[in-house]
């Protein structure tokens, strides 16, 4: 079985999961546009949120102006990550402009999920092989 970076399980991943966070702010919402994102802010509870490769966004316009995009990638190398990112801030952006919300303050955060340290479930099933 095989041990260190790289390493899952016993089984050497040959890609990476990226979860990409993409933040900002409506901005210049006229009020039906403000109306139809009130209506169908259910969808877009924070109890629905998934990283997902078509992105998964959630707000909550009742209480303050902002949102959030929850994206999924994969990458073979470190260095395709900057892609991935640029990928969910472009979904972002096509997605909100594509149902005429303005938006300001795009920020992005990248988590490479090969490198978040296992949990103590996932190191009692590391050590045992499954």
């Amino acid at each position: 079985m095989e041990r260190g970076p790289g390493a899952l399980y016993g089984r050497r991943m040959s890609t990476r999961t990226i979860r990409v966070t993409v933040r900002g702010a409506f901005a210049g919402l006229t009020d039906g546009q403000r109306a139809e994102l009130l209506s169908r802010a259910a969808e877009h509870d924070v109890a629905f949120a998934a990283y997902t490769a078509e992105g998964s966004l959630t707000y909550d316009i009742a209480a303050r102006p902002f949102f959030t995009f929850r994206f999924a990638g994969t990458v073979e190398q470190e260095q395709d990550i900057p892609a991935v990112v640029t990928r969910a801030e472009s979904a972002a952006a096509a997605y909100l402009s594509g149902r005429g919300y303005g938006f300001k303050d795009l920020s992005s955060q990248a988590v490479d999920m090969a490198q978040i340290p296992l949990g103590k479930r996932g190191r009692r099933l590391a050590a045992r092989g499954d």
